[in-house]
């Protein structure tokens, strides 16, 4: 079993980052679209924390996935 720094490390490494942040940029944009879209488009106030929340969570949904596998190969 990985220790949590060793687990950081490998996480963290640029490939996986970059994979992970592509993934939040599509997710995040889509979900950004379906869950604030008509006050994206009316240009209204967005909620800014859940803006940001959204870009994040694919971030380390993706990242949390390639410790997983990495864990197992």
């Amino acid at each position: 079993m990985l220790s949590a720094r060793e687990a950081l490390r490998r996480t963290f490494r640029p490939p996986i980052v970059t994979r992970s942040l592509m993934v939040a940029l599509v997710v995040g944009t889509l979900l950004n679209l379906i869950n604030q879209g008509p006050e994206l488009w009316r240009g209204e106030h967005v909620v800014v924390w859940k803006l940001l929340l959204t870009f994040c969570v694919p971030f380390l949904v993706a990242s949390y996935g390639a410790l997983s596998a990495l864990r197992s190969g």
